[in-house]
């Protein structure tokens, strides 16, 4: 019998109307929604299904994109439908906390709420991000140890795909090297700040003395945290990585290799676009990837789980 993964995405993935169909039609999913207003002194509702720029910006992005994603788990979780383990893509591991039952739920909308607002302060004149295709790894970390001024893997996405972070001349210059050295395409993203990147540090370390006050409960299923791609069982190490997962690289190409070999065969994206099961599929075709991003995909889901 194989294992189910919830997996949650990142920021990226948002667009105007996620999670309405839930909101509209699932009481429990309108709870979650009203829960994050009150936690984040929002209208969260009005965020995600009004048309408006803030959903694009950092501090506002992040408490929308866990908000619809805690929706589509508590529709799940309302059917008795459990994983076995959790992961999710850098906002999207507060995700897999919830899953795990590691934070209260108005803690980590309170939390993700401040972590999109450090993040914003935080980003540096000049900071950027590019996805390197079709190079190595090693071949990309080796160009950035090599290139002058502050660059750095921000994620290891899957076979072919890694972004890197930093300031904005060693990026390009990074860029650069890695066409030289055989790279498919580099793509500069249109992002605001360089993610992931040591550059981020003090936006971790305000988080940090947030936590400090959070209560941090027993780890109901294991979750992979970006950090180290490995299972965090240890409730004393939970707060830790949180702060450092704001500067550090987001492992998620190791980390669902990692499930795969523990015997995870279903990994299901729960939230917005269909990013993680594209990325997914990428890195082993022998397993499941779905995504829950609509009602329908949900009604689809139930239907195969009965």
């Amino acid at each position: 019998m194989g294992k189910r993964a919830f997996v949650f995405p990142g920021q990226g993935a948002q667009y105007v109307g996620m999670g309405k169909a839930f909101y509209d039609s699932i009481p429990a999913c309108r709870d979650v929604f009203d829960m994050a207003s009150e936690a984040s002194g929002l209208d969260i509702a009005a965020l995600c299904f009004e048309d408006n720029d803030r959903i694009n910006v950092t501090e506002y992005t992040q408490i929308c994109m866990l908000t619809a994603e805690a929706a589509i788990l508590k529709a799940l979780k309302e059917e008795n439908i459990r994983p076995d383990v959790a992961a999710g893509l850098s906002l999207g591991e507060y995700g897999a906390l919830l899953a795990a039952d590691v934070l209260d739920w108005k803690d980590a909308f309170s939390l993700i709420r401040k972590r999109g607002i450090y993040m914003q302060e935080a980003v540096p004149e000049g900071g950027a991000m590019a996805a390197v295709l079709g190079l190595h790894a090693s071949a990309i970390e080796e160009i950035c140890r090599k290139v002058d001024g502050t660059v750095s893997v921000a994620n290891y996405n899957c076979p072919g795909q890694i972004v890197i972070t930093g300031e904005q001349a060693a990026v390009s210059g990074a860029g650069e090297a890695c066409k030289e050295a055989g790279a498919k395409r580099v793509v500069p993203l249109n992002v605001s700040g360089p993610f992931h990147s040591p550059m981020l540090a003090g936006a971790g370390e305000k988080l940090g003395k947030e936590l400090e006050s959070v209560e941090i409960k027993p780890i109901s299923i294991p979750y992979v945290t970006n950090v180290t791609a490995d299972y965090v069982t240890e409730p004393s190490t939970v707060r830790d990585l949180l702060r450092l997962q704001v500067s550090s690289p987001v492992r998620w190409q190791q980390s669902v290799e990692k499930m795969i070999r523990d015997g995870v065969d279903e990994f299901v994206e729960i939230g917005p676009g269909r990013t993680l099961t594209g990325f997914i599929r990428k890195i082993n075709r022998n397993v499941t990837a779905v995504n829950i991003d609509k009602i329908d995909d949900f009604n689809r889901y139930l239907e195969k789980q009965r």
